[in-house]
C-alpha cells in the first residue's frame, strides 16, 4: 500500500512539473511582466487542494473541504488530458526534426499551439462534465435454467459505483432514486462503492432520508466497495445504510420468499485496508437449496471461475467504471476479463456496469453514468 502512494505521488508529481513547464514556455509570453511566481504558486494550489482536503476534513469548515475537493478533482483531469495533449504536442514537434512537418508561422508563434491546447482542454473538461450527469437506462433480458418457486420472473435494477459525497451530493442521489421508483423494479441491488470514503457529506446532506424513498417490494440489496474501505468508516457506513433501509451483505446471503438466494461477498480487497480476507464463495452459499437460483453481488468483477464452479446463476459486479475517462478503458480491459457489458461463462451470467457515479473528477468522457434495467425469466425444466 505504502509504495502504491509512493508511486502515484512521484508520478502525480513529475506530471504537474511537465504540464506547469510546458504551459509557461508556450503562454507564459502573454502574462504580465513577474508573474512567474503566481504561476507557480496557483499550480500548487491546485495540485496540492485535494489532498488538503482530505487532510483537513476532520477541523476545517465544510464549505472549505468542498472548494478544495472541487478544486482538487478538476485539476487531475485537467492534469490527465493537458498531460495527453502536450505530449501529442511534443510527440509531433520531435517527429518535425526528422521530417518537417510544421509551418515555420507555427514555430515562430508557440504561444498559438499553447491557446489551440487550451481550447482543446476546455471543450474536453466542458463535455465530459456533462456527459457524467446525463444517465443512461441499459436494459438485459436475462433467463436463468432454474425454476424460482412462485417467482417466474424477476424486474431487478442494479446501481453501481454511486459514490456519494462531497461531488455526488443528495442532489444526483435524488435523481437516481426517482429513476430506479419510475422503473418500479421488485428489488434493487447495489454493488458497492456506494458512498465515497467518508461518512459525513452522507450525514450532513441527509441522503439516508433520499434512499429511503426506493420502495421495491422485495427489497433493497448491497455489498461494501473498496471505497467504503478506504476511509475506515466501513462499520459506521453499514450503519448508515442500514437505518435508509439498505440490507448489506458481507460474506452473507438472504433467501427471499423461498424462492431465490441473493448472496453479497465482502469487498476483495479489504485486507488492504482493514485486515482479514473474505470468506471463501462455497461458504457463504453453504447449505442452500442447489435448485434455487443464485443472485451474487461482488464489487470487483473477479474471481468468476469460483462463481460459476459454485452454482452462481448471475453475478453483478461494478468498480472498473470501465476507465471513466477515455482511453483509460484500455487499461481496465486488460485487467478485467469483462471491464463492462455481459459475459457468459457455462451456466454463469456476469453483467459489470460502469456505474453512476465519478470518482476523482466528476467527468466522464469514455462512457455514460448508467442504470441497469434487469429483467430475468427463470426456466426451469
Amino acid at each position: 500500500m505504502y509504495s502504491f502512494f509512493v508511486i502515484f505521488f512521484v508520478i502525480y508529481g513529475a506530471a504537474n512539473l511537465y504540464i506547469g513547464w510546458r504551459g509557461w514556455q508556450a503562454l507564459g509570453q502573454l502574462l504580465p511582466d513577474g508573474s512567474a511566481q503566481l504561476y507557480w504558486l496557483t499550480l500548487t494550489f491546485f495540485a496540492l487542494s485535494y489532498f488538503a482536503s482530505r487532510a483537513g476534513a476532520k477541523w476545517l469548515p465544510e464549505t472549505i473541504t468542498t472548494l478544495l475537493t472541487y478544486a482538487g478533482v478538476f485539476w487531475m483531469a485537467v492534469i490527465y488530458y493537458g498531460f495527453l495533449l502536450v505530449l501529442l504536442v511534443d510527440i509531433i514537434r520531435l517527429l518535425d526534426r526528422a521530417i518537417p512537418l510544421l509551418p515555420m508561422t507555427l514555430k515562430q508563434h508557440p504561444e498559438w499551439t499553447g491557446v489551440t491546447v487550451l481550447i482543446l482542454l476546455t471543450c474536453i473538461l466542458a463535455y465530459g462534465f456533462w456527459n457524467a450527469r446525463h444517465t443512461i437506462i441499459n436494459r438485459y433480458d436475462i433467463t436463468i435454467a432454474k425454476n424460482a418457486g412462485n417467482l417466474t420472473n424477476l424486474h431487478a435494477v442494479a446501481v453501481s459505483d454511486i459514490h456519494l459525497g462531497d461531488i455526488i451530493g443528495a442532489d444526483r442521489l435524488e435523481e437516481l432514486v426517482e429513476s430506479i421508483n419510475q422503473l418500479q423494479p421488485d428489488i434493487v441491488l447495489l454493488p458497492g462503492d456506494i458512498i465515497e470514503a467518508e461518512l459525513q457529506p452522507f450525514i450532513a446532506q441527509n441522503m439516508g432520508a433520499v434512499l429511503r424513498r426506493l420502495n421495491p417490494p422485495l427489497g433493497v440489496y448491497a455489498v461494501l466497495g473498496n471505497h467504503e474501505y478506504i476511509g475506515g468508516e466501513q462499520d459506521g457506513i453499514i450503519a448508515a445504510l442500514e437505518q435508509a433501509g439498505v440490507k448489506v451483505l458481507r460474506d452473507s446471503k438472504v433467501i427471499i420468499n423461498d424462492s431465490l438466494v441473493v448472496a453479497g461477498r465482502d469487498e476483495r480487497s479489504r485486507n488492504r485496508y482493514a485486515g482479514g480476507s473474505r470468506a471463501p464463495l462455497s461458504s457463504i452459499l453453504a447449505g442452500i437449496n442447489p435448485a434455487m437460483p443464485v443472485l451474487l453481488l461482488d464489487h470487483q468483477p473477479l474471481d468468476l471461475d469460483e462463481s460459476r464452479l459454485q452454482g452462481v446463476d448471475l453475478q453483478l459486479s461494478g468498480h472498473t467504471h470501465r476507465g471513466q475517462m477515455y482511453p483509460n478503458h484500455l487499461i481496465t480491459s486488460a485487467i478485467f476479463e469483462i471491464d463492462w457489458g455481459y459475459l457468459k461463462k457455462d451456466s454463469l451470467q456476469v453483467i459489470v456496469s460502469c456505474g453512476y457515479g465519478t470518482w476523482g473528477p466528476p467527468i466522464r468522457t469514455g462512457n455514460q453514468p448508467e442504470l441497469l434495467d434487469i429483467h430475468i425469466t427463470f426456466n426451469g425444466k
